[in-house]
């Protein structure tokens, strides 16, 4: 059993063309026609990463380390800067980047979907869904968001879409008994994938935690080992905010990993940079469409690839 890899980087390079414009375009304005680089360019240079939300500590160790390469290197050509720049927003990415899940190990493996209201949670369960299905898995829902009758709706129609089983409890409002018929499903009928969906809600920061422990609790008196994946969805667009929810959720629960949607409708894609240097959360999948395929698994080169390649 294998990790999907769905990947199509024409599509990347359009999801992020925004962020593209935003800091590479930019940078190219600023040192265009400029054939030796001063110390007044590389701080406007600066100022283009920090507004491009790769935010203020994070620019700031890239322009220290680009002016201690400089110093050893007797080019100081734009082009050089700019490959300065692509290497260290690499390794910033390689730091923390895991994308190996043991599939194989564990089975059923167990991941619960994690995220506020408004960020694409329920149709991200549903893209994985559908992923997880096309690499030949056998994949179960479990529509956990009890509190929200659309969630279970909305979830009901990307799970059809995605032609994979959805377990729902009309009659009760308890997620842990969603959660509980979920996996007994999961387990008698032989499931490789269950995807929990669950309510979106951080205002109250006890209560999504005493919930969230209850879910967990009740997976593990089913499978020991479970769950495998807590993996949070934030929405792209909100930017610092982003970085505030991914926060203030590893507060009432261990953080697997980060499923960052609508990428393909902001300017604010640097934000996966400032996450990776202050959270050290890696990134499992990325969004960058409205389709069921357009959930794309996260790989480091090919992403920094599509923003700096025009």
């Amino acid at each position: 059993m294998g990790l999907f890899k769905n990947l199509n980087f024409e599509k990347l390079k359009s999801g992020l063309a925004k962020t593209r414009n935003k800091i590479i375009n930019s940078i190219t304005e600023t040192i265009s026609g400029k054939a030796v680089l001063d110390e007044k360019t590389i701080e406007e240079i600066e100022e283009i990463l920090i507004s491009s939300d790769i935010g203020f500590e994070t620019s700031e160790r890239i322009i220290e380390k680009s002016r201690e390469l400089l110093k050893n290197d007797k080019n100081r050509t734009s082009q050089n800067i700019v490959d300065i720049i692509k290497k260290e927003l690499t390794t910033i990415l390689y730091k923390e980047n895991s994308n190996q899940n043991n599939f194989d190990k564990y089975k059923p493996y167990v991941i619960l979907i994690v995220g506020i209201n408004g960020v694409g949670k329920t149709t991200t369960v549903g893209k994985l869904a559908y992923n997880f299905k096309k690499s030949g898995l056998k994949v179960i829902v479990g529509a956990a968001d009890t509190f929200r009758a659309a969630a279970n709706e909305q979830l009901d129609i990307w799970a059809n879409r995605a032609e994979v089983q959805i377990v729902q409890n009309k009659k009760s409002s308890d997620p842990s008994s969603v959660v509980f018929e979920t996996i007994n499903v999961a387990i008698k009928e032989n499931y490789d994938i269950v995807l929990i969906d669950t309510a979106g809600r951080l205002h109250n920061k006890a209560h999504l935690m005493e919930e969230l422990n209850k879910i967990k609790r009740v997976i593990k008196k089913l499978i020991s080992y479970a769950p495998n994946d807590t993996l949070l969805v934030i929405d792209g667009n909100t930017g610092q905010n982003a970085i505030m929810q991914a926060d203030e959720f590893s507060k009432v629960t261990d953080l697997t990993g980060l499923i960052i949607t609508k990428l393909d409708g902001t300017a604010k894609g640097g934000i996966v940079f400032q996450i990776y240097d202050k959270l050290k959360i890696p990134v499992k999948y990325i969004g960058v469409g409205e389709g069921i395929d357009d959930l794309q698994s996260f790989e480091p080169n090919l992403f920094v690839n599509a923003i700096f390649e025009n």
